[in-house]
Formats: structure tokens, sequence, C-alpha cells
């Protein structure tokens, strides 16, 4: 079973603009990502999918840099950069979604998630769809003929944003499965939105990353029960708020007088 990763990424956001390229301990926050997901015994191959405007220019270029493969493709219909990524470097049985904005990325849940999925013979399987684990953790594996039918079928602006709601929304189509952590986390925000995001974050790898640059989430919980007060720097964010914003992008608008 070969598994393809791919881990979108562009330098434009609205709530922090450059967000990915912000350096973490002298490093672009991305790249701090890749580096840990680079560990995740499951992945056969890692691509950053990233637009083909030129404001992913200096994004591309980092990834040369590194030595990661990279797929430009839509900046706005991140399902069709998906699919043109899967295409590019498959065949792939299986493809995993992951997002740039999570730099405390943990490699033992990505393979947890990914071997529970492989196990299971499920189409779709998650750890956020029923949430679990810190914001920020966030792991999808799918089929790659299913990620092909979501890009041959889905047609609100959440489905195509967001790539795999079509998929998660039909269990009656897809078998789907779910992956919970021993406790609930999920009121933990570790994904970077908020420049409050990014000082946390910053935090985190200040405290742990000289020691040991592979600390896992139990290193993370451990710090957080020393310094209770580093949680409070970005505890106050909904999550999931862009996919809200995506959903209310798909109701109809009705016409003023």
């Amino acid at each position: 079973m070969t598994v393809l990763a791919i881990l979108q990424a562009r330098v434009p956001s609205t709530r922090l603009p450059n967000k990915v390229l912000a350096p973490i301990l002298g490093q672009p926050m991305l790249a701090r990502q890749i580096e840990r997901l680079r560990r995740a015994t499951t992945l056969a191959t890692l691509v950053v999918a990233t637009s083909d405007d030129a404001s992913d220019d200096a994004l591309a270029a980092m990834c040369a840099a590194i030595g990661v493969p990279c797929h430009r493709g839509s900046l706005n219909d991140v399902l069709a950069r998906f699919q043109g990524a899967c295409a590019a470097f498959g065949p792939a049985d299986h493809v995993v979604r992951l997002t740039g904005d999570c730099p405390l990325a943990d490699p033992a849940v990505i393979d947890a998630v990914v071997g529970h999925h492989l196990a299971s013979g499920a189409d779709y399987t998650a750890n956020a769809i029923q949430p679990s684990w810190p914001d920020g953790l966030d792991v999808e594996v799918m089929r790659s003929a299913v990620l092909q039918r979501a890009f041959d079928e889905a047609r609100l602006p959440s489905e195509r944003e967001h790539v795999t709601p079509y998929i998660h929304k039909h269990p009656e189509w897809f078998s789907i499965g779910h992956v919970k952590g021993d406790q609930d986390l999920s009121c933990l925000r570790w994904t970077v939105d908020e420049p409050a995001d990014l000082a946390f974050v910053t935090e985190v790898y200040a405290a742990l990353y000289p020691q040991n640059p592979a600390f896992d989430t139990a290193a993370v919980l451990s710090l957080l029960e020393q310094r209770p007060e580093l949680a409070k720097l970005n505890g106050q964010f909904i999550r999931n708020e862009g996919y809200a914003k995506s959903l209310a992008a798909d109701k109809p608008r009705i016409p003023s007088n």
C-alpha cells in the first residue's frame, strides 16, 4: 500500500500573512513542520502543495532549498490542487492530508491514524472530525479513488477549499473511520492562524527543541503543566474558524432591493 502525504500551504493568509515562512528558531515555520513530518514512518512520499500564484514563489523556493517536492496548482480550489499533486506524484493507494499551519505535528499521531486507516479498510479516516487531539495535530487519510470522486463531484466552495468535507459529510457513500486519543485534549490550540498562535508555538520550540529536536506531544503537555500560562496565550480562539467561514460562503446570497 503506497501512502502519499500532501501538505497544503500558501503564503497569503487573511489572519496572519506569511505565517508559513515566519521564523521559528531561525527556520521557516513550514520547514520546522516538514522536519517533524519526515519522521513519520508510514509516509512513502511527502509533497508540499502550494499555489501557482506569484505570492507563493518564495514558498516553492524554500521547498527546493530543503529538498522536498512541491506541486503548484489553484490558489483557492485546494481540492483541485490536491488532485493535481496526487496525479503528479502518484500513483498512490492512499493520500494523507496535512496542513501547513501545524508546526507541532506529531509523526507518531500521523502513523497511528494511517495505521488505523490501512488496518480498517475504511475509505476515509480522521482524528479531527470527532476531535480529541489538540487543534494542530489533525490527520486525514483517504483512498486515492475517493479523493478522485470528491474532485469530480464536489461543488460547494467549502468542499473545494477544504478538500475533504464532501467525503466526511456523506457516510452513506463512504466508510468513515475515526481515531481518538486516550484523553480529550481538543480544548488545546496548537495550530497557527493568529499572531498569538505563533507566539505560543515559538515559546514551545524555544523550551523544548534545543534539548530534543524530536520532542513529542507528551513533551508539550509536560511543558504546559510546568508553564500553564503558555496555553493562555492563544486559548481564546475558535477551533476551525476558517471552515466556518467557508460554510457561510456556501449559502446562496439573497439580492437586496
